[in-house]
């Protein structure tokens, strides 16, 4: 068995399983854009391994990511109505796919209905977390979405919440809309707070950063 094989078969989920059965392995090496915002969708992208990120650009290349992406999830899943690319999809780190084209997706989906309502699932979970960044761009200060960013990364190790995802500040700046400097002011104010503490781009939370700053 190769390594691809072995990776679909170490998908939990059965219908991403089985649609990554039905695709074309190729991999990929870091910083490649596979995904195009503006093109022509024709297929989707199972992650074999490695990250990838989603994200928007505007004409003066400034970028704001939408999320992040491993082993075992999808992205292009739009690819089904054949219109434009809504985002672009870049490589963070070398990245293996199966790519899976419309008319096998259509294939799968009329040879197991319960694939359909899988994507369904997975498109309406996307569509919510796009409306909370929608409404936390137009509510929160740039300070109350760092915070809230760091607190859904973060996970529970040691007794202590660590952001398991190494992240430059540009990263962080990418990911909530605002600009790097504003992003080193906050992080500075929380060090000096004893809130977080950063060492080789690990960030740490030692308690929860104030809903307001």
């Amino acid at each position: 068995m190769t390594s691809s094989e072995q990776a679909i078969n170490d998908i939990g989920d059965p219908m991403v399983r089985e649609l990554a059965k039905r695709g074309q392995v190729r991999a990929f090496p870091k910083n490649a854009v596979i995904i195009n915002e503006g093109d022509r969708g024709d297929s989707l992208y199972v992650i074999l391994s490695g990250r990838v990120k989603v994200y928007v650009s505007d004409d003066d290349g400034r970028e704001m990511i939408l999320d992040i992406y491993g082993p075992g999830d999808y992205v292009g899943e739009m690819a089904l109505d054949g219109r434009p690319r809504s985002a672009s999809v870049m490589t963070l780190e070398p990245t293996t796919c199966s790519v899976v084209t419309r008319d096998e997706l259509r294939t799968a989906i009329s040879a197991n209905p319960d694939i359909a309502m899988a994507l369904i699932s997975t498109l309406i979970d996307r569509a919510r977390i796009a409306t909370d960044n929608v409404k936390n761009l137009a509510l929160m200060d740039v300070y109350g979405r760092v915070a809230r960013l760091l607190l859904s990364l973060a996970k529970e190790d040691g007794g202590k919440l660590v952001v398991p995802e190494r992240m430059t500040q540009q990263d962080i700046a990418d990911r909530v809309g605002a600009s790097r400097d504003m992003i080193s002011r906050i992080f500075k104010d929380l060090t000096i707070g004893g809130y977080v503490t950063i060492e080789n781009r690990t960030i740490t939370i030692h308690r929860k950063p104030p809903a307001r700053w």
